[in-house]
């Protein structure tokens, strides 16, 4: 599959894109983070956004000292092709009764948060917490894609979202879960 992106919208409006690919090369104003609590880097997406931004990401995360889990912090992107890195510490999963989905669904709406107020246009994601916090993919769309759209119609100035997924079966998780937001309830 290639990695350009394939456009799904909303069912009021095309600024949504889901794609599979590297987030580390889409071009937006923030790209999100899936960090983990010390913002030092990591595994998976947090040490991919971090070799590629250079060292300014670290020394700008060493200044914010940590974020706690649940919530967003916001620094400059270095050498991305961003002005800004937000990153989201989304939960571990443990099971499902611990308050993941809260903590993950909080996540989404501090990014969106730090997207108004810095007046961004574009943001891109990735899928926060599935990799190795172990967040059920199933589990974790619908959170992330209510979020998304609920941003897209509160926010008039954003002209873009992109969910950056990284294999073909996460992308394919996605664009059901959208679809199924999208299909109206029977009556």
């Amino acid at each position: 599959m290639s990695d350009a992106p394939s456009s799904d919208a909303s069912s009021s409006t095309d600024r949504l894109v889901l794609m599979r690919g590297d987030l580390t090369t889409v071009a937006a104003d923030a790209l999100v983070n899936t960090a983990n609590a010390s913002l030092m880097g990591g595994g998976g997406v947090d040490g991919a956004l971090h070799r590629a931004a250079g060292p300014r990401l670290r020394a700008e995360c060493r200044k914010l000292r940590g974020c706690p889990m649940g919530e967003a912090r916001i620094t400059g992107a270095g050498l991305l092709p961003a002005r800004y890195v937000i990153h989201a510490v989304g939960p571990m999963w443990r099971g499902g009764q611990h308050g993941e989905r809260e903590l993950l669904a909080n996540c989404y709406r501090q990014v969106f948060a730090l997207v108004e107020a810095h007046d961004l246009r574009s943001v891109a994601f990735p899928s926060i917490a599935t990799g190795v916090y172990g967040f059920p993919i199933e589990e974790a769309a619908p959170i992330a894609l209510r979020a998304m759209l609920s941003a897209l119609e509160r926010l008039a100035s954003l002209e873009r979202v992109t969910a950056v997924l990284f294999s073909d079966a996460d992308l394919a998780v996605y664009r059901r879960t959208l679809d199924a937001l999208r299909t109206p309830s029977p009556a």
